[in-house]
Formats: C-alpha cells, structure tokens, sequence
C-alpha cells in the first residue's frame, strides 16, 4: 500500500510539473508572438527610414553653411532614429 501511495505521490508532482511546464509553454509561445510582431514593425520603420536617408545626398552641393547644419541635423536625428531601433530589436 505504501509503494501505491508512494507512487501516486510521484504522479501528482509529475503531473503538477506537467501543469507548469505546458503554462510556461504558452506564456513563451505569446511572447515570441509579440517579440515577431515587434521585429516586423520595427524592420518597416527602418526601411522608411532607410528610405529617408536615401533621399538625403550630400554631393557637396549645399554652400550654404546654415544648410549644411541643418542636414547635419537631420541625419543625425535618423541616425539616432536607426540606432534606437536596432537597440529595441536586440532587446
């Protein structure tokens, strides 16, 4: 009688371990979901982005000094842009 309740004592923290596991499964399986999700839309912000940039040519054509700041500007503002979405999608 005791190998029985011995045993059943095993098969209920199998089983328990069981529950856990397959919750832990789920909680995991939503996660990669949300993470893909993310990776997506961040992968199209960085090609509008890399769009962006295409579009901004520095030929040394701009004489003017103010607008060569201020290309300066905007590029570095993509920049941090790119770089702010490669961090997000690292994590």
């Amino acid at each position: 009688m005791e190998a029985l309740d011995n045993l059943n004592s095993k098969l209920n923290t199998l089983l328990k371990k069981h529950a856990a596991t397959e919750a832990e499964n789920i909680r995991l399986k939503a996660a990669i979901a949300r993470h893909e999700k993310t990776e997506a839309h961040l992968a199209g912000k960085i090609a509008t982005l890399e769009k962006g940039m295409a579009g901004v040519r520095l030929d040394g054509v701009v004489a003017d000094a103010d607008e060569r700041e201020n290309m300066r500007l905007q590029l570095d503002t993509l920049i941090t842009e790119i770089d702010s979405i490669l961090n997000t999608l690292n994590d």
